[in-house]
C-alpha cells in the first residue's frame, strides 16, 4: 500500500464534520457512543475521587522506614530546667567542696555564680537497679526499673529561649517544625477524630505556640493546645459544639463549604493557609464527641483519679494516657504556664515542692500505662531544655546549665533500670557518652520507626529536618 495513498473521508449529510472524539461518539448510533463513554468516564471519576479523598487525607497513617518499637511519645516537660545534681546525678563532691570555687566552675552560663551548693536532698539506691533517685520523686523511684536516665545531656546556650526551641524545634531559631508536628506529618494518626498531636500547658510557657507549632510543614500538623487549667469536657475546646444545627445540618453546611473552598483553591497553585482551613473544619466536625469523651476525666474510676491526683499536672497525666489509648501520635504535658522549674532562688523549697507535687502524677502515669500494655508502645520523656549549676547563685539558687544536665526515658523500646552517660566528678559538664538534643531527637525518631535523615521536607530550596545536619541514634539505651 502506498504510503501516499488518501484516507478516505467520514461524510456526515447536512452537518459539519466533528472536531473531537466526544462529538463524534455522540453523533454515533444516536448518541449510545456517548451514553457508554459517560458510563466509563464516571466510574474513573469516582475511582479518582476515592482515591484522592484516601490521598488526601495529611492525617492518616502512614508507613515508618522500618518496624517501629514504640507508637506514641508522651513529653512530660519540666520547662524551666530542673536541677541534675538534685533530682538523678547525685554528686558527693559537691558535699565534700561545699562553698568553694574550682576551677571547673568558670564554665559560662547565663549569671555570675559563687562557690559550689551541695544538693540539700538525699538520694537513694531504687529498684533491683540500684539507680539513684533523689527523695522528692519516692514514687518515681519505685519505678526506676523502667527508667533510663541520661546523665549526658548538653545544649548549646544557657538562655531559656533558644534552649526551648532547641528541646521542643530541633534548633535555637525560632519557627522552625515542632518534634510533635514532624512526627504528626512522618507517620500521621491512629485516630482521625482526635488531633495528631496534643498540647496540655495552663497558659503559655516561654516563647509560647511557637513550641508546637507547625512552621513550613502543613497547618494540620501544629499541635492542638489545651489549656488543663481547668479540664471541663464540654469547654476544653472552644466553640467546637455547634448549638444552632444538627449533625446532619452542619455535615451539609461543612460540604458546601468544602466544596467552594476546593474551587477557590483551584484557581491558587499552592495556598497551605487555605487547606489548612479545609482540614481544621473537618477536624473540627469529627472532634466534636470524641474531644468531648477523651477529656471526661469522670469516666475514669474513682480509684484511678486518687492514683494521679485531681491537680492540673495530674489531670494532665491522665489526659495523655486517655489520649494516646485512642490513637494520638504525641502528647506533651507542660509542668505549668512560663518556666515554673527556674529555682534562681531557694533551690530546696522550689525544687521540693515542685518535684513532690509531680511525683504521685508521673508514677501513676508509668504504673497505669504497664498495667494496661500500653508502656511497651509508649515512650516516655521527662526533663527540661537544660539543667542547673552546681554552683550558687545568691545563697542558695542555681543558675542556668547548658553543659550539662539529665533526662529520662522509659517505655517503647528503652531499656529499664540503667543510667547512660555521665558529667564531671560536680555535674558542671557531660564528659562521658554525651548526648546532645539531636542525639536525642534521632533516637526518640528511631524509636518511632523513623530514620532521622530520612524525615525531610523541602522549603525555601532545601531539605529541612527536625536534627537539621546531625544527631546520631543512642543505640546502647535500646532494648
Amino acid at each position: 500500500m502506498s504510503r501516499n495513498r488518501r484516507q478516505p473521508t467520514v461524510v456526515f449529510p447536512n452537518r459539519s464534520a466533528p472536531t473531537s472524539r466526544r462529538e463524534f461518539l455522540q453523533r454515533m448510533g444516536t448518541g449510545m457512543g456517548t451514553l457508554g463513554l459517560a458510563g466509563i468516564l464516571q466510574q474513573e471519576q469516582l475511582a479518582s475521587a476515592a482515591t484522592e479523598s484516601t490521598s488526601s487525607n495529611p492525617l492518616a497513617p502512614k508507613a515508618s522506614h522500618f518496624p517501629a518499637k514504640a507508637k506514641h511519645i508522651i513529653h512530660l516537660f519540666m520547662n524551666g530546667g530542673p536541677s541534675q545534681v538534685d533530682t538523678f546525678d547525685p554528686k558527693p563532691m559537691l558535699t565534700k567542696y561545699h562553698g568553694q570555687r574550682p576551677k571547673g566552675a568558670d564554665l559560662k552560663t547565663e549569671r555570675r555564680t559563687g562557690g559550689l551548693l551541695k544538693s540539700p536532698f538525699k538520694f537513694q539506691k531504687c529498684g533491683k537497679s540500684g539507680v539513684e533517685v533523689s527523695e522528692i520523686f519516692p514514687q518515681v523511684a519505685k519505678c526506676i526499673d523502667d527508667i533510663c536516665v541520661i546523665r549526658s545531656m548538653h545544649t548549646d546556650v544557657p538562655n531559656h529561649e533558644p534552649s526551648l526551641y532547641m528541646m521542643n524545634s530541633g534548633v535555637i531559631q525560632p519557627t522552625r517544625p515542632s518534634m510533635g508536628s514532624w512526627l504528626s506529618y512522618g507517620l500521621g494518626s491512629e485516630n482521625q477524630n482526635l488531633p495528631g498531636f496534643v498540647v496540655l500547658c495552663p497558659g503559655k510557657p516561654v516563647v509560647g505556640p511557637q513550641l508546637w507549632g507547625n512552621s513550613f510543614l502543613p497547618g494540620i500538623f501544629q499541635g492542638c493546645h489545651i489549656n488543663n487549667g481547668k479540664i471541663d469536657p464540654r469547654r476544653v475546646i472552644d466553640h467546637i459544639n455547634n448549638n444552632h444545627l444538627s449533625r446532619s445540618s452542619q455535615r451539609q453546611q461543612l460540604d458546601l463549604l468544602t466544596r467552594l473552598n476546593l474551587e477557590h483553591l483551584k484557581k491558587r497553585e499552592a495556598d497551605n493557609q487555605l487547606e489548612a482551613r479545609i482540614e481544621s473544619l473537618e477536624m473540627a466536625y469529627r472532634m466534636q464527641e470524641d474531644a468531648q469523651e477523651a477529656f471526661d476525666l469522670e469516666r475514669e474510676t474513682s480509684m484511678t483519679r486518687d492514683q494521679y491526683g485531681k491537680s492540673q499536672f495530674g489531670n494532665a497525666c491522665l489526659v495523655a494516657r486517655r489520649l494516646v489509648e485512642r490513637g494520638v501520635r504525641m502528647v506533651q504535658v507542660f509542668y505549668g504556664g512560663g518556666q515554673p522549674w527556674d529555682d534562681h532562688g531557694n533551690i530546696e523549697a522550689g525544687h521540693r515542692s515542685k518535684g513532690l507535687a509531680s511525683d504521685r502524677s508521673v508514677a501513676a502515669l508509668l504504673v497505669d500505662l504497664k498495667s494496661r500494655g500500653l508502656l511497651d508502645e509508649t515512650l516516655i520523656l521527662w526533663g527540661g531544655e537544660f539543667g542547673r549549676t552546681p554552683s550558687s547563685e545568691g545563697s542558695n539558687g542555681r543558675d542556668h546549665n547548658n553543659h550539662g544536665f539529665s533526662v529520662w526515658l522509659a517505655g517503647g523500646g528503652i531499656r529499664g533500670g540503667m543510667t547512660y552517660g555521665a558529667t564531671d566528678e560536680f555535674g558542671f559538664a557531660a564528659v562521658e557518652n554525651k548526648v546532645h538534643v539531636h542525639d536525642l531527637h534521632a533516637t526518640m525518631l528511631h524509636l518511632m520507626g523513623i530514620d532521622h535523615r530520612k524525615l525531610t521536607y523541602r522549603y525555601s530550596g532545601r531539605d529541612f529536618r527536625l536534627t537539621d545536619v546531625h544527631g546520631r541514634v543512642v543505640n546502647e539505651i535500646i532494648s
